[in-house]
């Protein structure tokens, strides 16, 4: 599979297209805002036919899960999983790969300032380096520094 992962403010999927609101961009902050994961992904014609299974997960700069505090107040790794099948389309010829489209959004992330974060993907157990995005959060403000 071939994946291709953008950081945006909002992503939506709709008739097989994603749509994309303030997309590529890798910094954020420092206060917290929403944001999303767009995904594209060239299913193999191979790996039709089945389902799969994906999971995106946010780790910090030394690669460890982001907690999160559940309603139940428990902390809980950010992570997102989720299943697609594909098809083979009619009139789409033997051997091409067919897409997918996904989209993920989040609510505003209460992630430390200054920092460096990387969302990784899985699909079906697997990774590639390139199925990667990294974004850093920029440094607070001191009340003396508004406007400068």
């Amino acid at each position: 599979m071939r994946v291709t992962m953008m950081l945006c403010d909002a992503a939506q999927v709709a008739d097989g297209k994603l749509y994309i609101l303030g997309g590529g961009w890798s910094l954020v902050g420092p206060d917290p805002m929403p944001s999303a994961v767009a995904l594209k992904i060239d299913v193999d014609w191979t790996e039709t036919g089945h389902p799969h299974h994906w999971e995106l997960y946010l780790v910090d700069e030394d690669g460890q899960p982001i907690l999160v505090d559940t309603q139940e107040g428990t902390p809980q790794p950010l992570e997102v999983r989720g299943d697609f099948h594909v098809d083979r389309p009619e009139m789409v010829p033997e051997g091409s790969p067919v897409d997918v489209a996904l989209a993920v959004n989040f609510g505003p992330l209460p992630l430390p300032t200054s920092s460096r974060f990387t969302w990784r993907l899985s699909i079906d157990g697997e990774s590639q380096e390139d199925w990667s995005l990294a974004f850093s959060t920029r440094a607070a403000v001191e009340s003396g520094e508004a406007g400068a």
